[in-house]
């Protein structure tokens, strides 16, 4: 069993590898999501080995995560559960489509923490503003990343 997972995770280790080298040699931002994801990747494998090597082998048997999932939710609340949350999904997709990604972002966030979570109004807009000062940020700041117009201000001109 040890064996599998150590084997595992050292195939794991080389597909990021094979990421790594590949995309070193292309641009900033060619290069960027392929490092942000491979780079991490090889670390907790390389974790992940160290820990199937040297951990103690589990003595007990039962389940690997002592998780109960509540089977008393009735059916039609867990399906009204799922469409609401593939609703909040949709809706996020056509705020990006219609107003692009740095005016959705912020506006999702709010609408969702005020109206879905329950959060009060003061944390909803403080989380909102520290989400969006770290978006903005990021990727508009430090990485000049431009974000397509959406669909309202290529209309408008904007």
């Amino acid at each position: 069993m040890r064996s599998g997972r150590i084997l595992f995770s050292l195939i794991v280790i080389a597909v990021a590898g094979y990421a790594v080298h590949t995309a070193s040699g292309w641009t900033f931002k060619a290069k960027l999501f392929p490092l942000t994801v491979a780079i991490p990747l090889i670390a907790l494998a390389v974790v992940q080995i160290v820990v199937d090597l040297f951990a103690k082998a589990e003595t007990e048997r039962g389940p690997a995560v002592e998780l109960d999932f509540a089977a008393d939710v009735p059916f039609a609340v867990a399906r009204g559960r799922v469409i609401g949350i593939f609703l909040w999904i949709l809706g996020f997709i056509v705020l990006v489509y219609l107003l692009g990604f740095p005016v959705a972002v912020p506006l999702f966030i709010l609408s969702y923490l005020s109206f879905q979570s329950g959060v009060g109004w003061l944390t909803s807009v403080a989380l909102t503003a520290a989400a969006w000062i770290f978006f903005y940020g990021l990727f508009q700041r430090l990485l000049h990343l431009r974000f397509e117009d959406g669909l309202i201000q290529t209309f408008l001109g904007l």
